[in-house]
This record gives structure tokens, sequence and C-alpha cells, in this order.
């Protein structure tokens, strides 16, 4: 059998783990700066926790798994003689692996309302499941880095994740814009347009603009039966860039003006804010994840590459409210740490030492050196130090060899002369050059003195 994996998943190398660990240690340092709080919840949600929440194309692409056993004794009969493959899927199986992580943490937070204080702030660092068509910057597992908070309606959090988007992205030395709009200026856009009744049908167009332009848009909301009048009314305004124009536009509506006044409110928040690498930009094109978000919406773009979003959220007034508990307000962003990982990689913007995952490599020439070495590590790794030994003596090309394999920033020889007299020299891999020390104490303190991260 030749060994693969299935489509859309993948393996990584100690490089590339030590990236992603360097990228989610980032991005956490920032969470907890602000005050969140970690979680954790399962791989596998019951199914009728994940279906119904992201709409039909989200539920599609919900990885289902089978019932224990034998799990067609209680499949649905009519629905296995008719080959109706939807009808069979819910008897045959109950739970599902999560989708995204604020559909489950809105579950964490029904089942736990009790035992944690409002507004309860937390983050996760999860991977999740999408059986989506895997594609540059997409795949079928990866990790979400998200950040949530939940049991005010203040717009003061929306502000805190706006910082908290400057302040990662930025650690990571990434430049981004963060692209912000309001459910409810979309809301205003279809009062003033007259096509409240077609609201979905007109978002779905323009959140398809950038991919087929203003003239493609136009005609897929004629097919979508929205009246010329109400086209000629909305397509204008999706040029729009300033908040005060939207305003003379649509500042008579009730759903126009309450969306202009939150992100008025907004930028106040923001004010003093000096950002760093970001730049918040209001996109009234902005159309992503209307089918729960209700308020303020984000996405994120990376500057100087050619990719996707790299995170995105918004404002949810109801997600709770599917498991009971109403009236509980939130607000969250993720950031795609897929594709920053690739926007690190196209940009080199991974620092050298990241790579590093050794201070020093022993090498000993004979067996009582080989002892002598063995009992040397052990003490310097009670020191704090990354050390590693080859396993056995060997000719000297062969552990060099090794030793230029694993990347060594430094290497230590120890023969029978270094053995008796403790005195040994470091030698740096990239330069060649050597240093002379006398004894663990002197390895510790002329390391120090080393240009490697530890």
């Amino acid at each position: 059998m030749k060994p693969s994996v299935p489509k859309g998943v993948r393996d990584f190398s100690p490089a590339e783990v030590r990236k992603r660990q360097y990228i989610f240690s980032k991005i956490q340092q920032v969470f907890e700066r602000y005050g969140y709080q970690p979680i954790e919840t399962p791989t596998m949600e019951n199914l009728d926790t994940l279906t119904g929440k992201y709409g039909e194309e989200g539920d599609q692409l919900l990885f289902k798994v089978l019932n224990n056993g034998d799990y067609l004794s209680k499949a649905d009969e009519q629905a296995l003689n008719d080959r109706n493959s939807s009808a069979l899927t819910y008897s045959i199986s109950k739970r599902g692996l999560r989708y995204d992580l604020t559909v489950p943490f809105a579950r964490y937070v029904v089942m736990n309302q009790h035992a944690i204080s409002f507004p309860f702030k937390r983050f996760q660092i999860q991977p999740v499941w999408r059986a989506d068509r895997p594609q540059k910057g997409r795949f079928q597992e990866f990790y979400q880095c998200d950040v949530d908070v939940v049991g005010s309606e203040s717009l003061m959090y929306e502000a805190e994740l706006v910082q908290i988007y400057d302040q990662g992205l930025s650690d990571l030395g990434v430049a981004a814009d963060i692209h912000v709009s309001n459910r409810k200026i979309l809301e205003g856009l279809a009062e003033g347009a007259r096509a409240q009744n077609q609201f979905m049908d007109m978002v779905i167009c323009i959140d398809k603009l950038d991919k087929i332009g203003p003239e493609k848009v136009a005609i897929e909301m004629e097919k979508r039966g929205i009246s010329k009048g109400s086209i000629d009314y909305l397509m204008p305004c999706l040029d729009i860039t300033d908040l005060d124009t939207l305003e003379a536009k649509i500042g008579h509506t009730e759903s126009g003006s309450k969306g202009i006044e939150e992100l008025r409110q907004f930028h106040r928040y923001l004010d003093s804010y000096t950002f760093r690498k970001c730049a918040v930009k209001f996109d009234i094109t902005l159309a992503r994840g209307l089918s729960y978000y209700t308020g303020c919406i984000f996405e994120v773009k990376a500057r100087g590459v050619s990719m996707g979003s790299i995170g995105g959220g918004g404002r949810y007034d109801n997600l709770t409210g599917s498991f009971g508990l109403k009236d509980v307000s939130g607000v969250g962003v993720s950031f795609g740490a897929e594709r920053i990982y690739l926007v690190m990689e196209e940009l080199g913007l991974f620092p050298e030492t990241v790579d590093k995952n050794l201070d020093l490599f022993i090498m000993a020439i004979d067996q009582e050196s080989h002892f002598f070495a063995f009992e040397m590590v052990t003490k310097l790794r009670g020191f704090g130090l990354a050390i590693d030994l080859y396993p056995e003596p060997k000719n000297m090309k062969k552990m060099m060899k090794y030793a230029n394999a694993i990347e060594a920033p430094y290497v230590l020889v120890i023969g029978d002369e270094e053995r008796k007299s403790e005195c040994f020299r470091i030698k740096n891999m990239k330069t060649g050059d050597q240093q002379q020390v006398d004894g663990i104490k002197g390895i510790i303190s002329k390391f120090e003195n080393y240009p490697v991260d530890k």
C-alpha cells in the first residue's frame, strides 16, 4: 500500500510546526494581554448543534461521523430505499466534526452560564474541519484562532478586537487592512432601495462584486428578481467609502441610521489609538457571515500578497438563542492561521531564530568521552540550555554531517584531551569561528554571549 493522507489535510515537518507555534504563541500573548481566557471544546459536536447555523451551503460542508457499531440497523429504511442521502444522513449519523469555533462556544456558554461571569471573554486555538474544495490557502482541516466576548452590547469590544488584530498582526510583521461594515447598513440600503423582501438576494449579489464586477452584479440582481429601480438605487451606493456620504443616502432609514451611529461610536473608541501595521477601512460591500452577524462585520486582508482574507468576524445577537439562552449579545473575530502562515512565508517575515531547536550539539569521539558528555549534557539541560548529543562515538565526518543536517547552530567536540582538561571549543557552524571555554560554568557564561535566541 502506498502511504497517503486524505485530500485537504497535511503533515507538518518540525520546521513547519515551529513556525506555526510561533504564530499561535504571538497571537495568544495578545489575547491574554487583553484579558481573554482560554477554553477548549470537543472535536465532535452533536450534529443538531452544528446544523442550521451556517446556512444551507455550510450544512453541506459539515463532516458527519457515522454512529458506532451497526449504524445501518437504525437507518431510515425509506430513505435508504429511495437512495435519499440527505434524509439518510441523520438516521446514521448523530455527530459531526466542528465547522468553526463560534457555534461550539455559544453552546459552551449556554451549558456553563451559571459558572461564568458576564461579560465572558474567551479565546480558542483549535482545529476545525470543512468538506470544502482544497485550494491555495484553503484546507479541509485547519486551525482557527478565535477571540470572543459575550454578555455585552458595548461597541468598546468591537474597537478592542480591532486593536487585537493590529497588535497580533504587527507582532508577526504582517501589514493589513481591516475592512469594516455593519449589517444594519446593508439593511438600510435594502430599505432605501425598497428591496427589504429581497435582502438576502441583494447581499448574495453584493458579495460577488470583487469577483465579477459591478456590471455582472447588476445582471445577477435582475436575474434574482430585484427591480430595475432598486438596482439603479443600489449600484451607485456600492462606491461610497465614507460615512458622511452614506448618511446623506440612507440616513433617513431606520436600519441605516442605526448602523451609521454604531460605526461612528466604534471609531470614537479608536480615536486615541495609534495603529502599528494595520488600517481600518469602511467597506460597504462587506457581506460576510450575514446568516448570524447582526451588527459590525470585519474582514482582514494582508497587504503585498495575493491572498484571500486572513481574518474576519462580527457582532452576533442571536447565536446563543438557538440553544435556549436569549438576549445575550456577543462579538468575536478569528485569525486565519493557515493563510497568515502563507503570507509570512511569501513575504519572508519569519525570524531566523524560529527554526532554531538547539543551542548546542555535542559529539564524543570515544566511549569514555561519550559517558562524560552524557553527564555534562544532563547538567547543561538543567540550566535551561537546549542540548543534544550524538548517540555514539563515530568518525568526525559522519557526526559533523548529522550536525549540519539538523542545522545545529553550535557544536562542541569531546575527546580524551577535552575530557581530562575540561577545556572545550565551541564552534559556530555558520561562520566557522571557535571560542574556548573552561568547564560547564564556562559553557554557560560564554553561551549567553552568543547571538542565539534562547
